[in-house]
Parts: C-alpha cells; structure tokens; sequence
C-alpha cells in the first residue's frame, strides 16, 4: 500500500492485480531506446574517433570517460534520492528530472564529436573531459528517475520482468540501430576513405542526428508516461526533505541489504568484462578480423535474434528456474560466449580473415552473446525492484530511485573502467595511432585479441559468483508482499478509527 499523487491509498495487492498496459510498457522502453542511442554511441565510437582519427593519445582517450566516472559515483545515488524524495502532487517525484534533461543531453552529445579544429594533445583531452562529464550527469538526471519510473509501475514479481523486457528491447533497439545505421549509411566508405570510420567528416552529421533523435524520443517517452503518475507512490509525509544527511541515510539503507550488496558488486565485475570489451570492439572487428563497416553492421542481425528471444521468454524462464539461477547462468554464458571466435582462432578452428564463412559465424556469436547479455540485464533490473519491496519492509521507505542509481552508474562504468583499461592496454601493447587495418604488425594483433578475450573472461565469471548470492525468490519475495499490505492495512485502519474518535 502506497500513497499516490491524488491521495488514495493503493495496496501491493492493488498494484500488482492491474497489470500494465502494453502502451505505457511501450512508451517507458522507449525513453530507453533514446537513452542508447547515446550511451552506445558513446562507448562505441568516442575512444576510436579521439585516438585513431584526431590522433590523441590511448590512454588519455581511455582516461577522459574514467574522470566522468568520479562524477558519476556521486550523481547517480544524488539523484536516486533526491528523485525518492522529491514532492509534486501534479508530475510525481520522476517525470520533472525526465523532462529537463533531453536538451542539455543532446547539445552534451554533438559537442563530444565536433571539438574545434584548434584543439590538440591536452586541450583535446580537456574538451573531452568536460563534455563527457557533463553528458553523463545529464543522462543521470533522465535516466535514473526514468529507471525508478519502471520499477514503481508494478509490485507483481513477474510483470516486473515483463516491463524490464520491453525496456531491454528498447534500449537493444536503439543501439542495434545505431550501430546499423551508422555504420552502413554514415560511416559508409568513400574514394578517401575505404573504412569510414576513420572519416572524420562523418561525425559531424551522425552526431547531429543522432542528438535530435534523442532529445526528441526522449522527450515523447517522458510526455506519455505522465498518465501513470497519479497511481505511482509519493513520499511519506512526514519523511524529511533531502539533505545531505538523509542522503547518507538513504546510501547506509540500501548497502546494508545483503542482496542489494552481491548485486552491485556483480554488476562492477560485470561492467569492467563488458566495458573493455566494448571499447575494444572496433578495433577487433576492424584490426583482428578485418572487416569493413558494411560488414560490421550485419552484427545487428545476430543481437536482434538475441534479444527478441530474451525479450519473449525471459519471464517464463524466470517463473520455471526464478531469477537467481537465471542471472547466474546467463552471466557464465555471457563471459565464456563472446570470447570464444578469438579462442578458437588461437587453436586453429575458426574461419580466416577474408574468407565466406566468417562473418556469418561471427554474427552467430553475436547472436548467442545478445541472448545472454539481455536475460542478465532484464533479470537484473527486475529483481532491483524486489529488492526495493524490502528495504521498505525493513526501513519503510520506497527507494527505487537510489536502487536503480547503481544499475546506472554501472551502465556508465562499463564505457569508463572498461576504456581506461582498453587505453592502458592499447599503448602497452604499441597499438599505432592512424593505422590501417592489415598494416598494424601480427604480435600486435595477437595481443590485442589476447587481452580482448580470454583475459576478460575472468570478471565475468566472478561477476557470476556474486550473482549467485541474491536471495529473493518468488516465495520470499510474495511473503514481503503480504507482510507489507498487512502492515499497511493495520495503519490505516488505526488512522480512520483515531479520525472518527476525533472531536467534530
């Protein structure tokens, strides 16, 4: 039972029985696919556009995300509890940080892409800095409160995985056609420039794109979603107004709870494999493998079967094996299944360079790790919300926006731990800056391919240990549940006697 912005009292039982509609599901993940349109293109492009086309250096390209990081570390929980504690009986604690944020988001965007011609070395650096600073803490803004928004829409614990579903595709959706339509038609090849991704006259128009596409979907998820307000909860009304003292309050609440605890430490692990990986993609595709951005972008055919197939049957797989051994599985796939073109090109049985049976066997691959890597991210955020049912059974506070303030910061960790790392290793290794895929020298290549796969391995697998420490079944989870709407119902009704014990 929660208070809603209209007044009326609205039980977990209430909440749960009206399942959400397949418009509301639509236009929240959509606010998601906006989301990535930004954050994939960011992570995708910004390290190989700053090292190999403006020639900056690896580790200072590696370095700049890593700094927005710091700022990260303190915005995403600062904005979770601001969110879950912010009063506004007419646009609810979420929807005025969703809709202040598109502008600045995409104006942050084009600028990352377009540094003056006038900037080198460390001036270049600096620019790059600042302005993923500044776009990180502007997607916080929109990003965590919209996360919030979703896990509110529904106490039941398999419409949670439901509604995940939808923004997991929707965020698939936005990147997969990003990546698509950015490397067949933006970044296509020209007379100068066989592989267009080192064409830096591209990036101006694509970055221009795709900053109106954002701000503009971004905007249309925020506007339509409004309906949902009035059934969303709003904070106590005797619960203190933010302060720096009720941050640290709302901070001890949610890392005290065990479950809460593996998770976050999961997700960190998790994010380093998947953050190196992604910052080495690129170079992989282009330097290891030797294919073109054509090429590239067939990549979208095999995650578009991975995350259609997790996107229809992640909730019956959690109601048949619950969303522990869900994660934990997915997350051993997820490390081993990526990793396995460069391990098996190491032991001799994976197609060569150049020849017909490899791009289709690494857009299987592609498929296999889409799969896997959309089960444990709609699992994980589901099961954020169940831990948000719990820290309100054992604190009495609804958290959802310095919950999901972890899953943020770590969606933004991947891109900045994973590129340092990438950047360090880029230079270990003597990767040359402005270099030609088939002229960079084969020891080089051996091991950029050996840090991008077997090496990254490992985090992944730890990253599964953890997971294997959340608690919260579908049992455990409906005795929270009845616990809470006993607890509330308890409260009302001592609150309607001592009213009509009160002198008229």
């Amino acid at each position: 039972m929660t208070l809603g912005t209209n007044g009326k009292v609205i039980t977990l039982a209430e909440t749960a029985a009206n399942q959400v509609s397949v418009r509301t599901k639509l236009v929240f993940g959509i606010g998601t696919g906006a989301e990535y349109i930004c954050l994939y293109s960011f992570g995708l492009l910004s390290m190989l556009y700053y090292n190999q086309v403006l020639g900056l250096n690896a580790t200072l390209a590696g370095l700049a995300p890593t700094l927005a990081l710091i700022f990260d570390a303190v915005s995403d929980p600062l904005i979770g509890s601001i969110s879950d504690r912010f009063k506004a009986k007419k646009w609810g604690r979420r929807h005025p940080f969703m809709f202040v944020a598109p502008v600045p988001i995409a104006l942050c965007f084009f600028a990352i892409f377009n540094p003056p011609e006038s900037l080198e070395g460390f001036g270049l650096f600096l620019w790059f800095v600042s302005f993923a600073v500044a776009l990180r803490t502007f997607m916080t803004i929109f990003h965590v409160p919209h996360l919030a928004l979703g896990g509110e829409l529904s106490s039941n614990y398999h419409e949670r995985t439901t509604i995940m579903s939808y923004n997991n595709f929707f965020g698939w959706f936005g990147a997969a056609g990003t990546h698509f339509v950015a490397l067949t038609f933006a970044f296509a090849a020209t007379a100068e420039y066989v592989n267009g991704l080192l064409n830096p006259d591209a990036y101006p128009v694509f970055s221009a794109t795709a900053a109106v596409i954002g701000v503009v979907v971004l905007y249309a998820s925020a506007w339509f979603t409004r309906d949902q307000i009035p059934r969303l909860s709003q904070p106590p009304a005797d619960q203190p107004k933010f302060s720096l003292r009720e941050f640290w309050s709302d901070i001890k609440a949610v890392m005290v709870n065990r479950n809460y605890v593996y998770l976050v430490i999961a997700l960190f692990l998790l994010s380093i494999m998947l953050g190196m990986r992604s910052a080495f993609n690129l170079y992989m595709n282009m330097y290891y493998f030797e294919l073109l951005p054509a090429q590239i972008a067939l990549f979208v055919i095999g995650s578009a079967f991975g995350y259609v197939t997790a996107f229809w049957f992640t909730t019956e797989i959690h109601k048949r094996f619950d969303k522990r051994a869900t994660i934990v599985t997915a997350a051993i796939l997820l490390s081993i299944v990526p990793a396995l073109p460069v391990m098996l090109r190491m032991a001799g049985y994976f197609p060569d360079n150049g020849t017909v049976w490899l791009l289709p066997v690494m857009i299987s691959f592609s498929g296999l790790a889409g799969v896997c890597l959309a089960v444990v991210s709609i699992s994980v955020m589901s099961a954020l919300a169940d831990i948000a049912d719990e820290n309100e059974l054992l604190y009495g506070r609804r958290q959802e926006g310095m919950l999901y303030a972890a899953r943020t910061f770590f969606a933004k960790a991947d891109n900045a731990l994973g590129h340092f790392l990438a950047g360090v290793t880029l230079d270990l290794i003597e990767f040359p800056v402005k270099s030609k895929p088939g002229e960079v020298d084969a020891d080089v290549i051996y091991w950029l391919g050996m840090v991008d796969s077997p090496i990254t391995i490992v985090p992944g697998i730890l990253a599964a240990c953890f997971y294997a420490g959340y608690r919260i079944n579908k049992k455990r989870h409906d005795e929270i549940r009845a616990e809470l709407d006993s607890r509330r119902s308890m409260a009302v009704g001592t609150k309607d006697i001592a009213a009509k014990a009160a002198p008229t």
